[in-house]
């Protein structure tokens, strides 16, 4: 399978290798609180890494889920929700395999997407979807890192470029209802940025 491995990500965190980790909560997450855009309730985090985000959401109140396909990460993140006495829930799990128990009404799509090998875009968006209920909300951040390579039709990455054409291609509007343009562009420390938008589940996707 194309793509980075467990491995690759366990290595990742044991040598502290990771970039893209902001090293706090993200600021969209803050400004979604903030707004009242994203209030209490059951949100699945994948690709959670860190955690930032869950130790977060976990203090103000939500019913939250993550996922991360290195158990290093979840090991550290479960220490830290020990260490401040909160409650989460965290697996080690291949989203492109995992089934949710029961939907969510959000999720918090952050680096998942671009982390994963763009081969994977399509399975793990019909898995977002199922996951979410009628009314749920996908709260997505679409990771800007165009390579040098890409002119030539190079596949770099982690992080895999995001381009918005592309995602409307991955989440199609024949499933996903998509906000009108412009989207917030959120710089991130690394040079790169992140397309900020929110989508809402159309009609049932197809099965993989």
């Amino acid at each position: 399978m194309p793509g980075p491995t467990v491995e690759f990500w366990n290595e990742r965190f044991r040598t502290h290798t990771t970039g893209w980790d902001r090293g706090g909560v993200h600021p969209h997450l803050l400004h979604c609180l903030a707004s009242g855009e994203l209030r209490p309730c059951r949100i699945l985090v994948p690709g959670c890494g860190a955690g930032h985000e869950v130790v977060h959401l976990a203090t103000a109140g939500f019913e939250v889920t993550a996922l991360d396909y290195a158990q290093e990460a979840v090991d550290r993140l479960r220490q830290r929700l020990r260490e401040r006495g909160l409650q989460a829930t965290v697996l080690q799990a291949d989203v492109r395999q995992w089934d949710a128990p029961q939907a969510f009404d959000a999720i918090w799509e952050q680096t998942c997407l671009c982390a994963l090998y763009p081969d994977d875009w399509a399975q793990y968006a019909q898995r977002l979807h199922r996951w979410l209920q009628p009314q749920g909300r996908l709260f997505a951040l679409f990771m800007q890192a165009a390579k040098s390579g890409a002119a030539e039709g190079k596949i770099e990455g982690p992080p895999y470029h995001c381009d918005i054409l592309a995602m409307r291609a991955v989440f199609p509007a024949r499933l996903w209802h998509w906000p009108k343009p412009p989207y917030p562009r959120v710089p991130h420390p690394g040079g790169s940025a992140e397309l900020a938008l929110v989508l809402t589940p159309g009609a049932i996707a197809a099965e993989d």
